[in-house]
C-alpha cells in the first residue's frame, strides 16, 4: 500500500456534523477570526508597544527620557566608570474595557446555508469589534498627539518629503532619539498622495501595483503611508509607531474563550438547546495608551 504524503485535506463542502464541530470549537472559530481580522486592528500597527494591563489597569510611565542624563566618558584601565540616575517620567494609569458583541446562528440556517451565515457572523463581530477599537485608538492618538507642524502645500512628492524632513530634522534636534517614518491619512488624503507618488513615478518598483492591487500600507520615499477610515482628523499625522505607545490587553482567563494569538479578538461558542442554536461570542479587553506624545506631529497646510 503507497501513500502520497503530505496526506492531502478534504475538500469540497462540509457536512452538517462537520459544521456543528466547527461552530462548537472555539479554537477553530479563534483561528477564523484571526484569518480575517489579520492586519486589520491599525491600533496595533500603530500602536506596538505591548502591555499586559493585569487587575483592569495599568500604570505606565509618561514622557519617559530616550538618553541618560550625561555623556559617556573616557574610561583609562581599571577605572570606574560613571554612574548616572536614569530619570523616570511621570506616572500615569488608564483602565481597560471590555467591548463585545454577541450574534446567534439557528440550526435551520446552518442545515440550509451551509458555513455561509457562520462566516457571516464571524465577520460582523470581528468588523464591528476592530471597527470600535479602532476608531477609540485613533481618537486617543489624534487627542495626545497635539503638537503641529506648519507644512507646504503637497502638490508633488518633493514638495511633501521636503515638509517631513524639515519636521524630522526639527524633531532630532530635540534630542529624543525618535524617528518619524509613518504617515496615517484619511482616506480621501490617502488616495490623493498615492496619485500623487504614482504620478511623479515615486513609488518604488515593488510597490508599483498599489493602483492595481490596493496594497496598504506602501513604503515610499523612506516613508510608510497608512490609512484609515477610523482616522477623522483634518490634518495627516506623521508618527513614530514603535515609540509612540502601546496597546494595553487583559487576560480574564473565562472559560471558553479562545484567541489565536497573545492579543486580538477572543471568542467564545454557546450551544443553547431550548432555541436550538448557537451564540457567537466576540470581545476585546483592552485600553490604547499612548506614552509618547511627541513622537508625532500633525502637519498642518497640506491641502490635501
Amino acid at each position: 500500500m503507497s501513500l502520497t504524503y503530505p496526506v492531502s485535506h478534504p475538500t469540497g463542502k462540509l457536512t452538517q456534523e462537520q459544521l456543528h464541530l466547527f461552530i462548537s470549537s472555539a479554537p477553530l472559530i479563534a483561528k477564523r477570526v484571526a484569518d480575517i481580522t489579520q492586519m486589520r486592528f491599525i491600533s496595533d500597527y500603530l500602536l506596538q508597544g505591548r502591555f499586559d494591563a493585569t487587575g483592569g489597569g495599568i500604570f505606565y510611565e509618561n514622557g519617559d527620557p530616550v538618553f541618560a542624563d550625561g555623556d559617556p566618558e573616557a574610561i583609562s584601565p581599571l577605572g570606574e566608570f560613571p554612574l548616572v540616575v536614569l530619570e523616570d517620567g511621570e506616572i500615569t494609569s488608564a483602565r481597560t474595557d471590555k467591548w463585545g458583541l454577541d450574534t446567534i446562528i439557528s440550526d435551520e440556517k446552518i442545515a440550509r446555508q451551509g458555513r455561509t451565515p457562520i462566516d457571516r457572523g464571524i465577520l460582523r463581530i470581528s468588523n464591528s469589534i476592530v471597527r470600535y477599537v479602532d476608531s477609540v485608538s485613533m481618537a486617543v492618538i489624534a487627542s495626545r498627539v497635539s503638537s503641529t507642524f506648519n507644512s507646504n502645500a503637497w502638490n508633488s512628492a518633493g514638495a511633501a518629503v521636503e515638509s517631513i524632513i524639515t519636521i524630522q530634522n526639527e524633531r532630532a534636534e530635540l534630542g529624543l532619539g525618535f524617528e518619524l517614518e509613518t504617515v496615517v491619512l484619511r482616506p480621501a488624503q490617502y488616495a490623493k498622495v498615492i496619485g500623487m507618488l504614482i504620478d511623479d513615478k515615486a513609488l518604488p518598483r515593488e510597490s508599483g501595483e498599489t493602483a492595481i492591487q490596493g496594497n496598504a500600507p506602501v513604503n515610499a520615499l523612506g516613508l510608510t503611508w497608512a490609512t484609515t477610515p477610523h482616522f477623522k482628523g483634518s490634518n495627516p499625522l506623521l508618527l513614530d509607531r514603535n515609540n509612540l505607545g502601546g496597546m494595553a490587553d487583559e487576560k480574564l482567563n473565562s472559560p471558553g474563550y479562545a484567541s489565536a494569538g497573545t492579543f486580538g479578538v477572543e471568542v467564545k461558542s454557546i450551544r443553547d438547546e431550548d432555541t436550538e442554536g448557537y451564540k457567537l461570542r466576540g470581545r476585546r479587553v483592552t485600553v490604547p495608551v499612548v506614552t509618547e506624545a511627541l513622537a508625532g506631529v500633525q502637519l498642518v497646510g497640506t491641502g490635501l
